[in-house]
């Protein structure tokens, strides 16, 4: 990297806590939730959001829409949502140079920077699968046409953790295309009350633009030449390979897990690594970066058998096991 391009990117880098920081004025809490999202946003994948209602999902990533000067689309996933309701569709126009009648391809709502899959364990898996080679590709075939999404492009998918009559639980290949699984909690007492002075009265916080979507294509292109050393990347494939019950050195796992995570989980890790790396305003990942990431990357890529389930053994046990387990050499 030439010293011009590393100058550049550290003034790129060193706005990012100033991006978190105008996410505070509107988002009281949730800072791990908060980085987590962002980390997915540096490392170009998408992420699934699980929490209860009231936690402020929507409007944190709304506000962080805000602050990145990037259009923000929101679907609400309904049982009744079909396909062409978030791809789009053909509609019958006039041409007016010709006076005939043709097709033109009217984009839908997920033609935009950040898209909001509201509940989207609420809808049926054919519209559910409309979005797999959206996350995967960046673009939908709509008609035998390719046609491409912009970039930056995000989708934040999020999900009730309760009231699980009529929803549809999302396929494991489609999870697995989430980079990462964020669980958030309830506020401390502390931020709570915050939330309930800071939100009853007449003050509407006033965000600045910090990043344009550009500089986010470039902080995606530095994140992915952040150093990650050779001793660090076979950690992070014993970490993936114990996961898997046939290979696994763990009694823990072979014990309460059906299967473990593929490849993609270790593509994963890597990457959020390097934008943890990134966010956290350093160029070189360390070990912290694999242990704080193992939970949302790993969390939806492990399947527990019945007797876990009925023991009431989660996934995040069995990660955290896996992590005082193994070492790295």
């Amino acid at each position: 990297m030439e010293s011009t391009d590393l100058t550049h990117y550290k003034k790129l880098v060193a706005k990012l806590p100033q991006l978190r920081s105008e996410i505070g004025k509107v988002i009281i809490g949730q800072q791990e939730a908060i980085s987590e999202v962002l980390i997915s946003l540096l490392a170009g994948g998408h992420c699934l959001l699980e929490g209860v209602p009231g936690l402020a999902k929507t409007l944190m990533v709304k506000t962080m829409s805000d602050a990145l000067a990037m259009q923000f689309k929101r679907i609400q996933f309904t049982p009744d949502l079909m396909p062409g309701d978030i791809v789009g569709t053909e509609i019958l126009e006039d041409d007016h140079e010709t006076g005939h009648k043709v097709f033109v391809f009217n984009r839908g709502p997920l033609f935009a920077n950040v898209v909001l899959a509201d509940e989207i364990n609420r809808t049926p898996p054919k519209t559910q699968a409309a979005m797999l080679e959206a996350m995967q590709e960046y673009k939908v075939t709509y008609n035998g046409t390719d046609y491409a999404l912009p970039k930056p492009f995000l989708i934040i998918a999020t999900q009730n953790p309760i009231e699980q009559a009529g929803t549809y639980p999302l396929p494991e290949a489609q999870l697995d295309r989430f980079l990462l699984y964020i669980k958030l909690s309830y506020p401390s007492e502390r931020e709570e009350l915050d939330v309930l002075k800071s939100t009853t009265g007449t003050n509407r916080p006033n965000l600045q633009t910090v990043l344009s979507d550009e500089d986010i294509i470039q902080l995606q292109t530095l994140t992915r030449q952040v150093h990650i050393s050779e001793e660090l990347i076979g950690y992070i494939n014993k970490l993936v390979r114990a996961t898997r019950p046939a290979d696994s050195p763990s009694s823990f796992v072979k014990q309460w897990s059906q299967w473990g995570a593929g490849p993609r989980a270790g593509q994963a890790l890597v990457l959020c690594a390097k934008a943890r790396a990134v966010l956290n305003e350093r160029f070189s990942v360390i070990p912290e970066d694999i242990q704080a990431l193992a939970y949302p990357i790993l969390r939806h890529r492990i399947a527990l058998n019945f007797r876990a389930e009925a023991e009431g053994v989660t996934t995040d046990l069995v990660i955290k096991q896996l992590l005082t387990e193994i070492k790295l050499a």
